[in-house]
């Protein structure tokens, strides 16, 4: 059985000096992927330049990507060879489109024709004290998994902030049924530190409180393997 991970997060270039990213270290699909190696598994890791990755090891295959785009070409040729995917990147939601400062936009009668324009230097002037950037939503790349592999194992990630449990696990069972994955791991960022990951393993009729990122790590690892 050969497992795909994803860990760390996306980076979307604003210019070439600056950009929009996350905080995701990546610490948990480092975890993941060590725990599947201890197993005997053949892993495939798809991460980032900051993420914490694994130590070498000959049964480990790891892919670096940057953006959303550059992920979506690296996934889905290997989601095709792959009989699970743990998709615990944070992938961005939106990309950077157009900057401009903000005297600019207010000149501009019609909005939706700034929606057409890219920037074309290579560092966007910062003598303005205010910028408007424009972004636009990136694709759903765990919506199309299972388009491109219909037979594979996806347990996704659903990360919300500061949220009661009941809109937690409503949200994580939203996209457990739309994306068709065996589990979703819902977890809120509020319950998240280095001493604790207080999360949710949430199928289609079971959810397994967790507390730790190596209680996750090991019940992942043991849900594949009680189903293969």
């Amino acid at each position: 059985m050969k497992i795909l991970i994803t860990s760390g997060g996306t980076t979307e270039k604003i210019d070439s000096v600056r950009s929009i990213t996350n905080h995701s270290t990546g610490r948990l699909g480092k975890m993941i992927a060590e725990t599947f190696l201890e197993k005997g598994f053949d892993v495939t890791l798809v991460t980032t330049a900051a993420a914490l990755k694994p130590q070498q090891h000959e049964h480990l295959a790891i892919y670096q990507v940057t953006t959303v785009a550059s992920l979506a070409e690296t996934l889905e040729p290997l989601v095709k060879s792959h009989d699970v995917l743990i998709h615990s990147m944070a992938v961005s939601d939106y990309t950077p489109v157009y900057m401009t400062d903000l005297d600019s936009v207010k000149e501009v009668s019609d909005l939706d024709s700034l929606l057409t324009k890219t920037n074309t230097e290579s560092k966007i002037s910062s003598q303005s004290d205010y910028q408007v950037l424009f972004l636009k939503k990136t694709p759903k790349l765990i919506s199309l998994v299972k388009k491109w592999n219909p037979a594979i194992t996806l347990i996704g990630f659903k990360l919300l902030v500061n949220v009661e449990k009941e809109q937690l696990l409503s949200v994580a069972k939203e996209s457990l049924l739309k994306n068709e994955a065996a589990y979703i791991l819902a977890n809120d960022l509020s319950q998240i530190n280095e001493q604790q990951h207080h999360a949710y393993l949430v199928s289609s009729d079971d959810c397994i409180e967790l507390k730790t990122k190596a209680e996750i790590a090991k019940l992942i690892c043991r849900k594949i393997i009680d189903n293969d």
